[in-house]
């Protein structure tokens, strides 16, 4: 069997759409993600002809999450892609829910990582007390026995963004292993599903920009998302679908905030404010 075609996340027409072809095309299923805590299928996905690789996550086969009774992890994670393609930026590959193998389930377009290579790090540890030019800090790690470094993360502008992304969505879970740079330059975060609550839960190791005023072009796109998430409009509806009101009034209010602030937030100290394991 010849390798399946690669369809562009971006750039193409309407009719073209990944999020079309994930839709609506036909989910076979070739294997499954074994270390991952809920079920991940990997799958091909084929329609008129085109045919891509992608990720379907079945509803019956995710775990629940005391911390989040209501809703689906498929939903949010729809739901994340939603919210990113508002903002403009593309940062959540083309996601879909729709009925599959094992009923309904989040589906999304396959993104192979470019591999690392010297320059291109996003993330490292560093024995140092300060990060250099070209990093941000996110705090000291034990590396050894009565030995620690300095975990930090690329001052890169696709993480910055990211980080505004996590911060409007409450991610609770960003690791360094959810970041998937891809081959023509672009970043992708994935697995969303432990985000929405309307409790403020972010966890992540995008820290480096913490308590610092938000870019002017954040602050633009904040005031997009909050047209978009006002009643009736476009994407509050389709987030209608996929969270709970409070949920949805929730994201407003982190807008909000962030608006009004003018700045990347900070951690509270309520709770640990980097996930484990951080990769």
């Amino acid at each position: 069997m010849s390798a399946p075609e690669r369809i562009p996340p971006r750039g193409v027409t309407p009719e073209q759409a990944p999020a079309e072809l994930l839709a609506r095309g036909e989910l076979t299923v070739r294997g499954r993600i074994r270390e991952a805590s809920n079920a991940v299928l990997l799958c091909t996905v084929a329609h008129d002809g085109r045919q891509a690789s992608c990720v379907y996550k079945p509803v019956a086969g995710e775990r629940p999450l005391w911390d989040f009774p209501d809703g689906t992890l498929a939903g949010r994670e729809v739901a994340a892609y939603e919210v990113s393609e508002a903002t403009g930026w593309g940062l959540v590959p083309p996601t879909v829910l729709r009925d599959g193998p094992y009923g309904e389930g989040m589906v999304q377009l396959w993104i192979d990582a470019a591999p690392e290579g010297p320059g291109t790090e996003l993330l490292a540890l560093l024995d140092a007390e300060e990060p250099g030019p070209g990093w941000k800090a996110i705090g000291f790690a034990e590396v050894g026995e009565d030995r620690t470094a300095l975990l930090v993360h690329a001052d890169d502008e696709r993480l910055r963004r990211l980080a505004v992304l996590d911060a409007v969505i409450n991610n609770a879970d960003r690791k360094g292993g959810h970041l998937l740079p891809a081959a023509d330059g672009r970043l992708y975060g994935i697995d969303h599903g432990v985000t929405f609550n309307a409790e403020n839960k972010l966890r992540t190791l995008l820290w480096g920009w913490a308590g610092e005023p938000l870019p002017q072009e954040a602050l633009c796109v904040l005031k997009g998302l909050k047209d978009a998430l006002a009643d009736g409009a476009g994407l509050a509806t389709r987030l209608a679908a996929l969270l709970t009101p409070a949920e949805v009034d929730a994201t407003r209010a982190r807008v909000d905030a962030l608006l009004g602030t003018g700045v990347h937030p900070e951690p509270t100290g309520e709770w640990p404010a980097i996930p484990w394991p951080p990769v």
